[in-house]
């Protein structure tokens, strides 16, 4: 189940709001669907990305997928513990598995994005 605070990217990435920041990390479900994760690419803080845009990338033992962001801003923080302990993405998606935090360019953004139910009925279809 996708937790109700998020809001979700229809390219299952989430974003968890807190004020003009956001902390940005995969779904369960696109964990799930990459298997174990064993490498993940990402930005360099300082870095500006635009929402939907792409940001790095995640290689699992079954694929190397692109990650796009669910909202438009500057890098504030990378979580390094991921570069050491990929494994975080699957084992805590939601919680030690997320991926960089982003002060928000424009917190209008956040409504091209989906609520849970949004989501689970995306990835139902």
């Amino acid at each position: 189940m996708n937790p109700e605070d998020l809001k979700y990217s229809k390219e299952h990435e989430w974003a968890r709001v807190d004020g003009n920041t956001a902390v940005v990390g995969i779904t369960q479900f696109a964990a799930e669907q990459l298997g174990d994760v064993v490498y993940v690419d990402l930005p360099a803080s300082g870095s500006d990305i635009e929402q939907f845009g792409k940001f790095g990338e995640i290689e699992s033992v079954k694929t190397v997928s692109d990650l796009f962001s669910p909202i438009g801003g500057k890098v504030v923080e990378v979580n390094d513990t991921i570069k050491d302990s990929p494994e975080k993405v699957n084992e805590d998606t939601y919680g030690e598995g997320w991926l960089l935090k982003i002060e928000i360019s424009d917190l209008a953004q956040l409504d091209a994005l989906m609520d849970a139910a949004g989501y689970e009925a995306h990835i139902a279809e």
